[in-house]
């Protein structure tokens, strides 16, 4: 998302969710390689990522790679020292790479694909309070697609400050340009017609960027005001579409970085050549898909694994925590650990993104509860539970935050509403 701002980063921000040659910085030739696990290299990586156990997934959540893979990057299988211990899967798969280059060689690999989703992972918020760890570390949603042998950005804001000098879009942007880590979510089967309408929409809405933001799109600094609404139609999709297509519709339309994404992904199915009349009716076209449910504030997937449970905003950790092997006690202290608050993690925080955090941090006490009731409480600590779940759920709509594409990726996999794969974390030095 946008750098937060006192307005942007309130209250309601809670509620919508609210080695190797690379790790020595050595050259390295392109060789066949896959992800792998190195008990010294998952050492040194451990010590640098620095966080919390709820800040990796299980292995449920990887999506099936077509390796061994080309590249002069270094490919770990990471294992959260903690998960090692008790021997649980919790972890997270690794591409360290170095900055310069880092586009090309992504796109040469074929580990990122066009579709894929590129979420802002900040591995120092982890540990720092109830809000950075419920966000589990990711802050911001771009869209990834391939063009001309790199891997390019879209991103709301469409500005420089996210696609670069002259729109590049080539993760050479002050925002890629200053991070370390980036998660990979994956839309489940995506086929090549619908990957190249994805690199279609975006390559129109890149080259437009300076004509129509913040003219005709505009960032929405809202969270908890998305555009979708149950039992209605996917309308803004449609003008995102007419914007695209420079059919000039009136007005503007605002959206956050990771409504802009899933709107795009929304526009799969739909060829910009030979669509373009059907957005022009009032109607929205019959291609227009929504590429994944929106999620209550919270769900039901760890009381329940049936394959139409739902996972929530808030459930992050709590999903994390719970698929561990763990005793009992062991969990609920852990459990506990989330709404801890550390001030030497917060000083790591940007100032707006700290500022939420520290007032949101005695509004949590609620949400510990339903953390310690919904696993492995009691029976009257499970129907306080229940019953706090329900008033959260009323009182947040559902939403597409920018955490919300890896915490659909916790549901089982053969979940009907699990439409995301988790691909790996890019590791920047």
């Amino acid at each position: 998302m946008a750098k937060p701002t006192s307005k942007a980063l309130s209250t309601r921000m809670w509620l919508a969710m609210g080695a190797a040659l690379a790790l020595t910085g050595a050259p390295a030739l392109a060789a066949k390689k896959d992800f792998t696990f190195s008990e010294k290299a998952n050492e040194r990586l451990a010590k640098k990522l620095n966080i919390p156990i709820y800040f990796t997934v299980p292995s449920s959540t990887r999506a099936p790679l077509k390796g061994p893979f080309e590249t002069s990057d270094v490919l770990v299988d990471f294992k959260h020292p903690d998960a090692i211990k008790t021997g649980s899967d919790a972890g997270l798969r690794l591409i360290v790479t170095p900055r310069s280059g880092m586009a090309a060689r992504l796109a040469k690999s074929g580990i990122v694909e066009t579709g894929d989703l590129l979420l802002t992972f900040r591995a120092e918020w982890g540990g720092a309070g109830a809000y950075p760890n419920i966000q589990m570390g990711i802050s911001h949603t771009g869209l990834a697609y391939i063009k001309d042998g790199k891997v390019r950005n879209l991103d709301n804001p469409l500005n420089e400050e996210y696609l670069g000098k002259g729109m590049s879009a080539d993760l050479t942007s002050e925002h890629y340009r200053t991070l370390n880590f980036i998660h990979i979510i994956r839309p489940r089967a995506l086929n090549d017609e619908e990957r190249r309408n994805i690199a279609a929409w975006a390559t129109r809405l890149n080259a437009s960027a300076r004509k129509v933001y913040p003219s005709q799109i505009k960032f929405n600094d809202d969270y908890n005001a998305p555009k979708f609404k149950p039992g209605h139609s996917l309308d803004f999709v449609q003008r995102l579409g007419q914007i695209a297509l420079g059919q000039n519709p009136p007005g503007t339309l605002d959206l956050y970085c990771s409504e802009f994404a899933w709107s795009v992904l929304a526009l799969r199915d739909c060829d910009p050549a030979t669509t373009a009349d059907a957005f022009k009716g009032s109607r929205v076209p019959a291609c227009v898909k929504a590429p994944m449910k929106p999620l209550d504030a919270a769900g039901n997937s760890v009381a329940s694994e049936g394959r139409s449970s739902v996972v929530g905003l808030a459930d992050g950790p709590l999903t994390v925590i719970d698929k561990l092997k763990i005793p009992n006690d062991d969990r609920k202290e852990m459990l506990k650990s989330v709404f801890v608050e550390d001030p030497k993690g917060l000083a790591k925080m940007s100032e707006g993104h700290r500022k939420v955090a520290e007032a949101m941090q005695p509004k949590f006490e609620t949400l510990k509860d339903y953390y310690l009731g919904v696993s492995g409480g009691s029976i009257v600590q499970r129907m306080r539970a229940r019953l706090i779940r329900s008033a959260f759920n009323r009182a947040v709509p559902e939403n597409y935050s920018p955490t919300s594409y890896l915490l659909n990726t916790l549901l089982p996999p053969d979940n009907i509403n699990r439409t995301m794969d988790y691909v790996a974390t890019v590791v920047i030095e």
